[in-house]
């Protein structure tokens, strides 16, 4: 198991979804994640309305038998750290993120390809119709997609 010194825990789920679901919407976020190659590192810029953040951020397995656990550190960046990190060579991807008024727990992503995905910190399943789970699918997970360019895999 990974040392805890640092990171969270964070037990996530992914679903697929047909279509971006008709919910309401709390905040809607513009997300640009960079994989830098040869790391497990993601460098992410989050805007908002007129606010721009950098972060920079790890996840790894916290236990092989648990996908869906990580261990979670993040950096916060200024434009000049965000600047210098992002001449890196990376597998960018973009994606507008939608957090649910009526819970906390969900987000609903949606990239330039189609591919729709909700996650979710929580136990219960999406309170709204989807696909197929794809929690334990490597192929859905960011620095995949972002190698494929948001293309969705073959289930």
């Amino acid at each position: 198991m990974v040392s805890l010194k640092y990171a969270h825990v964070e037990s996530e789920r992914r679903f697929l979804l047909a279509a971006v679901p008709e919910v309401a919407v709390a905040r809607t976020l513009h997300l640009t994640d960079r994989y830098l190659k040869g790391t497990q590192l993601r460098l992410r810029t989050v805007e908002e309305g007129g606010s721009t953040v950098h972060k920079l951020g790890q996840k790894l397995r916290y236990d092989e038998s648990e996908p869906s656990t990580n261990a979670h550190t993040t950096l916060y960046l200024d434009a000049s750290e965000h600047a210098l990190l992002s001449g890196l060579p990376a597998w960018t991807i973009r994606k507008t993120r939608l957090l649910l008024a009526t819970s906390s727990h969900w987000a609903v992503d949606s990239f330039a390809s189609g591919l729709v995905l909700a996650e979710t910190e929580g136990s219960d399943g999406p309170p709204f119709a989807y696909v197929c789970e794809v929690t334990d699918d490597v192929r859905y997970s960011g620095a995949e997609l972002a190698k494929v360019d948001g293309q969705r895999p073959v289930i």
